[in-house]
């Protein structure tokens, strides 16, 4: 999360032995399946683990790990896919079954951000509204001048007061333009803003207000992801969005035992959110998954500590995605694609044409909404110039 003043290096390169997973759906298409959509970052968590799990170069005291041999144990392997599988259970048994996973750089696969600035809030920025700004160039708190594909889509019909976000980084209230946008959004050390909470909603918010804060910008992850599960199970939203944030702040403080760690219970955090989803007549077979980063980071033995425009490789990112109109391809190879395309995605799945409202935003990735017919929006919320 922490700002990179630096230049860009873009890799022109890989764009000559990928292809563009960037068309829209056929015209002749088919309405989607969708009606819920569930967005969830972890901020800065590599590609290289993603695809290769623990790195071994990185499980020892020179990385910041307190206890090499149990962290090997508990995540080491002889392969890549043994190391993976171990990291992420959730991502390699279930989505790579039966979705997708995108950015793959060892099998021909770019995922990449396009904003040049490889940190935070242009990352999110990008991610949410399809497109890079210039202006965005800091991790300050300041208004999000654009339009949202969450504020867009809590404009239309049958979307009103059921999008919401949750965040472990205080700026999301800016990002996503809260006070602009009327949104529910709780972020960094927020309770829940229900006026009579549920018992779980009382009690975080007894924990928030209590707990020793080793970050002051940033919530812990759990105490996120539990209130996000009470606004999902109280208020049913069909657009959510949850912000994870221990994977960027442990990776910036060199700690690759608590970074992987961090890793892994979000992988398990998300097990937890797609069995609820499953078990939820409301949501079952109505919704789908996306999960990604919104920056890489370098590698290993130093820059897998950092973000920016000259740290080679952080512009590489990730994306994983299962549910009812995402076909079961599984970890793609020679497939690119950029963060830009994602906020355009999420409506194309729940039939909406983002780009009629946003036309700088980039296309959609059909292969993640195979039959997708896009609907032309009923109303539009204004969009502020550039």
């Amino acid at each position: 999360m922490k700002p990179r003043w630096l230049t860009v290096l873009v890799l022109a390169c890989t764009l000559c032995v990928c292809h563009r997973a960037a068309a829209q759906a056929p015209a002749n298409a088919q309405a989607t399946k969708t009606r819920n959509v569930i967005l969830v970052v972890s901020d800065g968590l590599r590609w290289q683990e993603i695809f290769r799990g623990a790195e071994p170069a990185l499980m020892n005291k020179a990385a910041g790990a307190h206890d090499p041999a149990a962290l090997d144990r508990e995540f080491g392997g002889s392969t890549p896919q043994a190391r993976r599988e171990k990291l992420f259970p959730f991502l390699w048994g279930r989505v790579a079954r039966s979705g997708q996973i995108f950015g793959d750089a060892d099998h021909g696969a770019q995922a990449r951000v396009t904003n040049g600035k490889n940190f935070s809030y242009p990352g999110y920025n990008e991610l949410f509204t399809g497109y890079p700004d210039p202006r965005i160039d800091s991790n300050d708190k300041v208004m999000n001048p654009n339009v949202t594909v969450f504020e867009w889509l809590a404009n239309q019909p049958g979307f009103e007061g059921r999008v919401g976000a949750y965040g472990s980084w205080n700026v999301f209230p800016y990002i996503l333009a809260r006070e602009r946008a009327k949104l529910r959004v709780v972020a960094g050390w927020e309770p829940s803003p229900e006026a009579e909470p549920t018992p779980g909603e009382a009690a975080l918010g007894a924990v928030i207000t209590s707990i020793h804060r080793t970050w002051s910008d940033c919530g812990y992850d759990a105490l996120t992801y539990q209130l996000a599960r009470e606004y999902l199970a109280r208020r049913r939203p069909r657009v959510l969005f949850i912000g994870l944030g221990e994977t960027d702040e442990d990776a910036h403080e060199g700690r690759y035992d608590h970074y992987l760690h961090a890793a892994k219970r979000a992988d398990d955090a998300l097990a937890q959110l797609w069995d609820w989803v499953q078990a939820t007549p409301e949501y079952q077979d109505r919704t789908t998954l996306l999960v990604t980063a919104d920056h890489g980071r370098g590698d290993a033995p130093v820059e897998w500590k950092s973000h920016g425009a000259n740290v080679k490789g952080s512009e590489r990112i990730w994306l994983a995605a299962i549910g009812p109109d995402t076909p079961a391809l599984g970890a793609r190879a020679g497939v690119e694609i950029t963060q830009s395309q994602i906020a355009a995605t999420m409506a194309a799945l729940l039939g909406h044409d983002y780009r009629a409202f946003a036309p700088r935003a980039d296309q959609p990735i059909r292969d993640l909404i195979a039959g997708a017919q896009h609907k032309s929006p009923a109303k539009q919320s204004p969009q502020p110039a550039p």
